[in-house]
């Protein structure tokens, strides 16, 4: 439960005016450390990172593995880890809770795509998050990621409407993936409150600027990977011209 609130603190203290929380994506333990290390005071696993690093599609991890490799990266740090495990894997919410618990992990991220790449209907989720949040009560922060950007140009208005559900059933954090920067101010002035997760990728403002913005958390999902993989092909370039 310290780590819970340790969690919870750094996003309120954010929302109270502060700089946005940057959460680092370790995909394994070896990265964890670094960024534990780096002086980051938690961590948000990627599920397409630690897809990757386990040799899976993005989406097609077995769940028995994905909680097996949040689990080491738990171990590996002191800091508080959040999770990111898609859309649940199928569990009913009183055993996705307890897996997650038992993971170490304090946090989780469920998105609301369905298994077939489109949007749940968004009162059937909001029910699965309350079922959730009823399950875990204060023991874990809930995020509720938003996929109406990523399944088709949605809208403003639409992600506004979801977040507001979402935040209504009990979720901590809401998580519009892949929402531009320009649309965080007017997220806010559709009434979308409390934390609000960006998803930073090359090119966006700085992270001051998000935070002006509206942003209270920044997250990379599998960017930092694809960026420390870029590195190893240039290593390995190299290693084949010496």
């Amino acid at each position: 439960m310290s780590r819970v609130r340790e969690l919870r603190a750094l996003h309120t203290a954010v929302h109270a005016g502060g700089r946005p929380l940057v959460l680092p994506g370790p995909w394994d333990a070896a990265s964890a450390r670094v960024f534990e290390e780096a002086g980051f005071p938690a961590l948000a696993t990627p599920s397409a990172g630690i897809a990757a690093a386990l040799g899976h599609e993005d989406g097609h991890t077995p769940a028995d593995e994905m909680f097996a490799a949040v689990a080491r990266i738990v171990r590996a740090v002191s800091v508080p880890v959040t999770a990111d495990l898609e859309g649940g894997y199928g569990l009913a919410p009183e055993e996705l809770v307890e897996r997650v618990l038992e993971s170490g992990a304090v946090g989780l991220n469920l998105e609301d795509s369905d298994r077939t790449g489109g949007l749940r209907d968004p009162e059937a989720h909001a029910e699965r998050l309350a079922a959730v949040r009823a399950a875990a009560g204060p023991a874990l922060f809930l995020n509720a990621r938003i996929d109406t950007y990523l399944r088709g140009g949605g809208s403003v208005d639409e992600a506004a409407a979801r977040a507001r559900r979402y935040r209504a059933a009990g979720a901590d954090c809401v998580f519009p993936i892949l929402a531009p920067a320009a649309d965080l101010p007017r997220l806010r002035a559709a009434g979308v409150e409390g934390p609000l997760n960006f998803l930073a990728r090359p090119g966006d403002p700085d992270f001051a600027e998000l935070g002006r913005l509206g942003a209270t958390r920044i997250t990379f999902g599998q960017g930092l990977l694809l960026r420390t993989l870029a590195g190893v092909r240039e290593l390995a370039d190299g290693l084949l011209r010496a």
